[in-house]
Order: structure tokens, then sequence, then C-alpha cells
């Protein structure tokens, strides 16, 4: 991603009215992206947003761009980011593009692209991109202009798609779930998903008013889930973040469950059902128990770089199926070309009836190893990694743990900020090692 001026590991994102999410830069790249894939042939795009008041803008401003390149687009509406990857695909579009910043607050927001098929775009089109940005702006001549129409029934489409992965000898009849939108992309979905299905669905997070989005709610914060499954005597908590593409659960006594313990309970039931092709495919931040377990069950397992489109990379280059972040990002290509947090709920409410478990049944014999993240913020410009304070005192940490424990630093793909992991079996030398850490970092950076 070095190469990359504009684009990070998930397209581009800031926060709104700063550079580059600004409306003159969402025009130009809606007509840079318009010239890159007209190009190639293409005539629509799909585009679809969460609900960010500044997605009206943003989206507003593509289209302008996109119709001057001779591109039209077909207008989503509100949907989650795998939704628009499968719309993408069904409605054999040029491209999909996601108006989101995901798990961040309100104040932010991004623009990422889909090809054709679903996966990310590819690298030298997104490069073609950013060259064209550079370049002077024109428009195609009027009759050449792209004109732009609003798809109504794109909701139903992707809870349709979203039910078809459930098997049809399997009910959700006799569940209660309370279901966490996050006020965000999937508050008219995902309710209704889970629903439909035959659970009852006490839904929280779905009173989207363009500012709320991820507030106190959703995957990144899960009080409320906890606490409306308990006062609800619910069996299980979903939360899914604003664009959707991640998901966290909770067990009937409250308990977190993360992206590292779905992906176990995943890997395991697909192991015995005899449907796991391949291995597991995580990243470096993934909980070293994890690793663990699975080689005890004879399941290779596989880091790939932070992001679920290194994860996708790794698993297509390996055929495989299944992989995923501990951060709630589950990949299940038999089903999916991306992340998707309503499907991978699914998966687990599936693995559950197979095994006749609850969600703590199911989870209860995975423990994580400790692990512990401190985020320190930096300004552009400087480089804290490259202090030779900050590489001391991570020798010095990881010469204490030895072989049972680990220590990752790395810059955050979509933040200025640099992630301090450390994880062993103590916690409370973790905490102790991270915060050591954390200050060089921190010092680093005055």
């Amino acid at each position: 991603m070095s190469e990359r001026k504009y684009f990070g590991t998930d397209g581009v994102r800031g926060r709104v009215g700063d550079y580059p999410i600004t409306p003159d830069f969402a025009v130009k790249l809606g007509w840079a992206a318009g010239r890159a894939l007209a190009a190639k042939g293409a005539s629509r795009v799909l585009v679809g947003k969460d609900t960010r008041v500044s997605g009206y803008m943003l989206e507003s401003a593509l289209e302008a761009g996109l119709a001057a390149a001779g591109v039209g687009v077909d207008f989503l509406g509100p949907m989650p980011t795998p939704g628009i990857a499968y719309l993408t695909r069904t409605f054999r579009a040029a491209a999909g593009i996601v108006i989101s910043a995901s798990h961040n607050p309100y104040y932010d927001n991004g623009i990422k692209f889909f090809a054709d098929n679903g996966h990310k775009l590819p690298d030298a089109t997104e490069l073609e991109i950013e060259r064209l940005i550079d370049e002077p702006m024109d428009c195609v001549i009027s009759e050449e202009l792209g004109r732009a129409r609003r798809i109504n029934d794109a909701a139903g489409r992707y809870i349709e798609f979203c039910k078809s992965v459930f098997p049809n000898e399997m009910t959700l009849e006799g569940l209660r779930i309370v279901v966490d939108c996050a006020h965000g992309a999937t508050y008219h979905i995902a309710p209704n998903v889970f629903r439909e299905l035959g659970a009852k669905v006490t839904e929280i997070g779905t009173e989207p008013n363009g500012l709320n989005i991820n507030h106190e709610c959703g995957a990144t914060h899960l009080d409320a889930l906890q606490k409306t499954v308990i006062k609800e005597k619910a069996d299980l908590g979903i939360a899914l973040d604003g664009d959707g593409d991640r998901i966290m659960m909770v067990t009937e006594n409250g308990r977190a469950i993360d992206g590292d313990e779905i992906l176990y309970m995943l890997a395991v039931t697909a192991q015995q059902q005899g449907q796991l092709q391949g291995g597991i495919v995580g990243t470096l931040m993934t909980n070293f128990a994890l690793e663990r377990e699975l080689n005890k069950r004879n399941i290779p397992f596989v880091r790939a770089k932070v992001g679920d489109r290194y994860v996708i990379e790794e698993l297509v280059n390996r055929d495989w199926y299944l992989g995923g972040e501990n951060s709630g990002h589950l990949i299940n290509r038999q089903h999916h070309t991306t992340g998707d947090g309503i499907i991978a709920g699914l998966q687990v409410l599936a693995a559950m009836y197979q095994e006749g478990k609850s969600l703590e049944q199911l989870s209860c014999d995975f423990k994580k190893m400790p692990q512990v993240l401190v985020n320190v913020r930096f300004e552009k410009g400087q480089q804290p990694l490259e202090s030779s304070a900050v590489k001391s005192v991570v020798k010095e940490v990881e010469s204490a743990l030895g072989d049972k424990g680990r220590v990752l630093l790395r810059k955050s793909g979509t933040e200025p900020l640099i992630r301090v992991m450390v994880e062993g079996e103590d916690e409370g030398n973790v905490r102790a090692y991270v915060q050591q850490i954390a200050n060089e970092v921190e010092a680093a950076t005055n």
C-alpha cells in the first residue's frame, strides 16, 4: 500500500471537511474512477452508504464526477458494505462504491470500491484511479453523460441473500436474540433477517439520525447489548458495526465473544461437518491461543497482515474458505466475497443448531491468552517506530516473554495511530509491558 497517495487499506478515509473527505475531492475521485472504469467498457456502477449525515453530500459529489466521466449510477441508499459487494455482482455492475467509515464516529467518512466480482478493486485499477486524480478534469459531451437512478428493492434483495445461506432444514424458532445495529447501515436489514428465520428479536441501535452511528453501541461498544441480553433473558446478542462487515456476540450470561472466538467455533464446526477446505487465515493480531488450539486439531493456520483485504487475498491464494480478524471481520468464501457480520452470525447460529448447544456451551472450551492493545496517536511525518528507544524497549520485552508471548507494533491503515500489542500468559505482566512500550512510543512523538 506504500505506493498509494490516497487509498489506504480500506479505501479513502478521514474526517469530513478535511482533505481528502471533501466535496471537491469526491467529485474528482468519482470522475477518476469513472474514467478508469469507462476505459474498460464500464457504463454503470452502484453507490451505497451507511447512515452518516455526510453520506448525502458525498454520494451527490461522486455521482457528479462519475456522470462527467460518462458512467451512470444506481443508488442503493443505506446498505451494508457486504450488501453492496453482493449487489454489485448480481446487478452485473462494473463496480460498487461504498460511502462509509465503518466503525468510526459520525464525523469521519470514507469511500471504498468493489470490483465487478464483489472483491476489492485490483491494485492496478486503484493506482490508475490515483494517477487520474492528479490529471485535469474534463467532461464528456452532453449525450454521453452518465445518468442516475435509484434501486428501491435493494434491502429486500440482500435480506433474501442472507437468509439463503442458512440451511433450509434449520430454524431459529424458540431463540431470543438481541440485535444491535449500531444505528448503522444494517438497521433495516439485520433484525428482519433473524426475525424472518424464526427468532424472537429485540432490536437496539436501529434509530439512526445521521450523528449517532457507532455511538456507545454496536460491535465496538458492547455494554448496551450485554445489559439488554441480561434484561430480556435472551439466548444471545449480536452486535454489528456501522457498515455491517464486523460482528461481536454476547452469550446468555452477558459474556463478550470476539472475532477470534467466533472463528474458532466456525472452524471446529466446519471440520466436524467435513466442510473445512484447507485451513484458517488469521492476522498478526489473532490471539495465539487460536493458533495453538487449531494446531491441536490438525487445522492449518496462517497469519496475514492486518486488514480484511489481506485475509481475503491469502484465502484466495490458498483456495481456503474461512478466515477473519479478532475485530470481527469474518469471511467464508463459500458464501461471500467479503466479510459479512450478518452471515457470520447465521453461521454461528447454524453451528449451535447442529451441535444442540447454547452459545456459551459452544464457545466455552476455547480460552484466549491475555492480549492487551494500546493505541498511540502520532502526527503526519512522524516515525516513532524508527526510534532507537522504542526498538530497545521492544527487544527487552520480547526477551522477557520468550516463546510464551508476542509483541506487535504497527501503524493503523485507517487512522493516525500506532497500535501496540503485547500477548502473554500473565495478564498483569502483559499490561505492564504494553504500557512500558506505549510510553516510549508516545515519547517518540513529542
